[in-house]
């Protein structure tokens, strides 16, 4: 087995245009395999009995990391020293110090993780990052540096669960007053917001240990625990309050108003009051609630919001035509969100529409500095300065010299064999390891357009896709907008007049174009169709055999994702963004965020960007932006991501609902 091994790897390493391997090609092949499910189940002797047998197969990396992380527990500097001269370089080596760095953390053993910390390449962990700052205020025994006390709280805000490095971290920043108390309590607050209760303790526990009952008995029932309370002299006290109305505000936002208006309103800080409201607008503004907008209103500085609320305002003022407020609370989020192109659009959109002379010109500005093909905004920024969305120049193609340097890197080999042999999640790992993070800074253009050239020839699209997508000024849409099976895809959209741009452009965001892919709610193949939807659907276009095991099948896939897709779009009156948003989030909900009849019609992007849901929202503004692209390649012919937009409004009034059949 170990020749046939070296065998199958020689044949790899020496020529890549070969077809993928098919899953357990070779005796050896399925030995990782097994490898695999032994590290799932923590077989720690089936892993160390099988590892011999694959020594020089291409994974072999893979089957020792599985190896060595099932002892993890048991592992020295000098099993770290070994694995690493072994693996010298390699995604697997990176990764296994990254579990090291973690379990070393965990115990505090500070100086082994102090020696290997500088050898940790990708640097991708916030956790570990943390634990190394923490090593470095506990070695030099002085208080951190404003820059590292920036960056543990940083990082620290940034994490949604709780986690041992940050908590660490930010626990001896306070204790040396690097940290205020005020984020700790903003640490609290936007824990108890996402209902994480363990992070919201966490935090109390380092900023006041004495109430962490008071903390448990409010994330229970802050009902309760509001109504056994009447004043809030302190400002623990009020920190507790506010805790508690974040709380509630989470699960009942209207609920949370009136407490706050009827009783604790006047009790509280300025700041805790803008916080309070704009945590209340934010869950009201998600739920669409017709009051959304004056509990913004009642927020008097934007500046005490966090950036989640501020965008939930926008997307409010949006909705609501407030255009000159748009403004001031674009400006005051972060520069993360306020230099993203959907707000730099918006901005620029609200100075043309309140603005002065000047206003407009740097409307103008704004627009040419987002301008292009690369995403919805862009998209949307070109036709503001009138352009249409045309195919970019193709930079020249990779020389036969980049094609071998890409076809030589051995991560990109084994990301390559992995997939092929069914182990998708290993290969994309190890791919995006090798284009984004083995070098600081990534993969340099040139050799991401040969790295991408690669993976479009293997017909690994999502890997073809997302390499190139990568590069930021050449921008190949033959790469980036792979047609593949278009003798399906055209004919079966054509025949049942539905446009194939638009249906490249769903598949693209769906699937990246992977047969096989099942989504984590049970969605399969190419066009992710639910078992449910496409039972349904096949009854509807007649496909009378249809058995459950055919959803992977390509062409009953098409046949039924497309046959869906139209279905959808003529139930909502050819409006593809309304369509794809039922096509991901289920008809149902289209329905609800189109609004009652009196509701307002509104320009599809203010609609897309109102959507509730992060996924739906950033899905339909893909597809559609996706589409777009794909007419242009289609027709060769200049296009407007507006007219396929169009307005979003309410049924009118008595109007019959067509939707409401389907699934």
């Amino acid at each position: 087995m170990q020749v046939r091994a070296i065998l199958t790897s020689i044949v790899l390493m020496a020529g890549l245009g070969a077809a993928l391997p098919s899953p357990a090609q070779t005796p050896a092949d399925q030995l990782i395999l097994d490898m695999q499910q032994a590290a799932r189940r923590g077989d720690k002797a089936r892993l160390a009995s099988l590892l011999p047998q694959v020594r020089g197969h291409v994974l072999e990396p893979w089957a020792a990391y599985w190896e060595a992380r099932s002892r993890l527990e048991d592992f020295t500097s000098a099993d770290m020293q070994a694995f690493s001269a072994r693996y010298a370089g390699s995604y697997q080596e990176d990764r296994l110090r990254n579990d090291w760095l973690l379990l070393l953390g965990q115990r505090r053993d500070w100086s082994t993780f102090a020696a290997e910390h500088p050898q940790f390449r990708m640097g991708d962990d916030r956790q570990v990052r943390c634990y190394a700052l923490l090593v470095d205020q506990l070695r030099s025994n002085q208080p951190a540096s404003q820059v590292a006390a920036d960056d543990v709280r940083r990082l620290w805000l940034a994490q949604r669960d709780a986690d041992d490095g940050c908590t660490q971290a930010a626990d001896r920043l306070y204790a040396t007053r690097r940290l205020p108390a005020e984020d700790v309590w903003r640490k609290a607050r936007l824990s108890a917001e996402a209902n994480r209760g363990r992070a919201t303790r966490d935090a109390v526990q380092i900023v006041a240990p004495e109430v962490l009952d008071q903390v448990g008995q409010l994330l229970d029932s802050p009902v309760r625990y509001l109504a056994g309370r009447s004043v809030a002299a302190s400002k623990l006290r009020r920190e507790l309050i506010t805790l508690a109305l974040v709380k509630l505000a989470a699960s009942d936002p209207e609920q949370a108003a009136a407490a706050l208006d009827s009783k604790w309103s006047v009790q509280l800080s300025a700041e805790e009051r803008n916080w309070l409201w704009g945590t209340i607008g934010k869950q009201a503004a998600i739920r669409r609630s017709p009051t959304t907008w004056e509990y913004f209103s009642k927020v008097q500085r934007d500046t005490d919001l966090h950036d989640e609320m501020l965008v939930w305002k926008a997307r409010t003022a949006l909705r609501e035509g407030q255009w000159k407020a748009l403004t001031t609370t674009i400006q005051a989020m972060g520069d993360e969100s306020r230099l993203d192109p959907t707000w730099i659009y918006w901005r620029a959109r609200a100075l043309q529409k309140i603005g002065n002379e000047a206003d407009r010109a740097e409307a103008l500005q704004l627009y040419e500095s987002i301008a292009g093909v690369r995403g919805f905004y862009e998209q949307l920024a070109l036709e503001e300065l009138g352009r249409k969305i045309e195919v970019p120049p193709a930079p020249p193609p990779p020389t036969p010299d980049e094609k071998a340097l890409a076809r030589s890197n051995p991560s990109l080999q084994r990301a390559l064999y992995a997939i092929g042999m069914g182990l998708r999640s290993e290969g994309v790992r190890e791919w995006n390891y090798a284009t984004n993070l083995h070098s600081p800074g990534g993969m340099a253009e040139r050799d991401l357009l040969a790295a991408a050239d690669l993976a479009c020839e293997r017909e690994v699209w999502d890997r073809c896709i997302n390499t190139s997508e990568r590069t930021r000024q050449a921008i190949d849409f033959s790469q980036r907008f792979p047609m593949p099976m278009q003798d399906s895809v055209v004919p079966r959209s054509r025949a049942i007049n539905l446009d194939p741009a638009f249906v490249y452009g769903l598949i693209r965001q769906e699937s990246r174009f992977i047969l096989d892919v099942r989504s984590h709610v049970g969605a399969s193949g190419l066009m992710q169709v639910m078992p449910a939807t496409a039972r349904w659907t096949a009854r509807k276009i007649g496909l009378t055999d249809f058995q459950p095991g055919q959803i992977n099948d390509r062409e009953t896939n098409i046949a039924i994702g497309t046959g869906y897709l139209k279905l959808v779009l003529d139930d909502f009156s050819g409006s593809m963004p309304m369509a794809a948003a039922a096509y991901n989030a289920g008809p149902g909900r289209p329905r609800v965020w189109r609004g009652q009849a009196g509701s307002p019609t509104l320009e599809a992007a203010i609609w897309a960007e109102n959507i509730p849901f992060n996924e739906t929202r950033d899905y339909v503004k893909k597809v559609v932006s996706n589409a777009t692209n794909y007419a242009a390649i289609l027709t060769g012919q200049p296009q407007s991501l507006k007219a396929r937009m169009g307005s979003v409004g309410p049924l009118a009034t008595g109007a019959p609902d067509p939707s409401k059949e389907l699934p």
